[in-house]
């Protein structure tokens, strides 16, 4: 049974970092796609960052420049660092893996494999 464990999640003021890793066990990140996904209270599960086994990376308009996605596939083991953390990025995180899809897709519907996720807070 493939599973995906987040890690690095917590409190951070506004303008710090945090750097969040996903590990996959059970099965491998494989030649697919992988990413990241938040959900704020209230409000819907919306993309963040996706990559392929190419390296080949697709960001949110709301995290470029601030974010970085990468994939150690020998690992097994995806990360996200984040910087210049704002309030608005305050979410829970999962991260997402697809038996399929080789691109760096932004769809939630192109990953089959879910996180439980790990609590981002970022105070202002």
């Amino acid at each position: 049974q493939a599973q995906l464990v987040e890690s690095g999640g917590g409190l951070v003021q506004a303008g710090g970092s945090l750097s969040l890793s996903c590990a996959a066990s059970g099965r491998t990140f494989s030649n697919a796609a992988s990413a990241w996904f938040r959900q704020a209270p209230g409000k819907e599960r919306e993309f963040v960052a996706a990559v392929n086994y190419r390296g080949n990376t697709n960001y949110a308009d709301s995290v470029k420049g601030r974010f970085t996605i990468s994939r150690d596939n020998a690992a097994n083991t995806m990360y996200l660092q984040m910087n210049s953390l704002k309030p608005e990025d305050t979410a829970v995180y999962y991260c997402a893996s697809s038996r399929t899809v080789l691109w760096a897709t932004s769809s939630a519907s192109g990953y089959n494999y879910w996180g439980q996720g790990t609590q981002v807070t970022v105070s202002s």
